[in-house]
């Protein structure tokens, strides 16, 4: 088999600004560096923002209706994740991955967007803080701290779900992520439109600053 693209060059980048964006966010709270957290913040609701409009306009692999499938097909994937196999492992995320991927999304749009609304009860407050009052912000605060805890887990779950494709199914999939190539594929590449990135990129500063400006 020859070596294809899998994953097109704008989601490498996203997927590796959300690790760094993840990790600085943790980083800047535990080193009580609260100002940064918020730019942390706002970067990482950026970069959700860029992802669910890759999501319908970058490569196949990318977009949602390439792995958003039926629960049943879910499923299927998930009884068959024991049995061995020769047949070349689907292109992108299979069905189970596809909600996993998902769930990831949302929680990381989730946790940023309240962000945007919280406080820390002394100095710093969140570009939307405003629009809220101290009582809502409180309470989303309050959230906002606890709920770092679901998206960890799930972080656990990724780095499991790595672990079990490369010790039982001997499929890297760390590789692939860093240089999009593979050559457990036969087929097509997975081809990006440059102009559909760039129009992504203007979209989300367009928004994310509306939402922090005009707000």
């Amino acid at each position: 088999m020859v070596k294809i693209t899998v994953w097109d060059l704008p989601l490498r980048l996203f997927h590796w600004l959300l690790v760094v964006g993840v990790f600085a966010a943790w980083y800047t709270v535990e080193n009580n560096m609260l100002d940064e957290h918020v730019q942390v913040g706002i970067a990482l609701f950026s970069l959700m923002v860029f992802r669910l409009l890759w999501g319908f306009f970058g490569s196949e692999t990318a977009r949602f209706s390439h792995f958003l499938k039926s629960p049943a097909a879910a499923i299927a994937t998930l009884k068959s994740l024991f049995v061995k196999s020769d047949e070349a492992p689907q292109m992108g995320h299979n069905p189970l991955g596809g909600y996993v991927v998902i769930l990831m999304l949302l929680a990381v749009l989730a946790q940023a967007t309240m962000g945007l609304f919280a406080n820390d009860d002394i100095f710093t407050e969140g570009p939307l803080y405003h629009l809220v009052g101290k009582d809502t912000s409180d309470a989303i605060s309050w959230y906002h701290i606890r709920f770092f805890n679901v998206i960890l887990g799930l972080v656990a779950l990724h780095l499991l779900a790595i672990a079990f494709y490369q010790f039982y199914k001997k499929l890297n999939l760390t590789k692939p992520m860093i240089t999009g190539k593979s050559d457990q594929h036969d087929g097509y590449d997975t081809h990006w439109s440059p102009m559909n990135f760039i129009l992504c990129c203007v979209a989300t500063y367009a928004f994310v600053w509306a939402i922090l400006n005009l707000l």
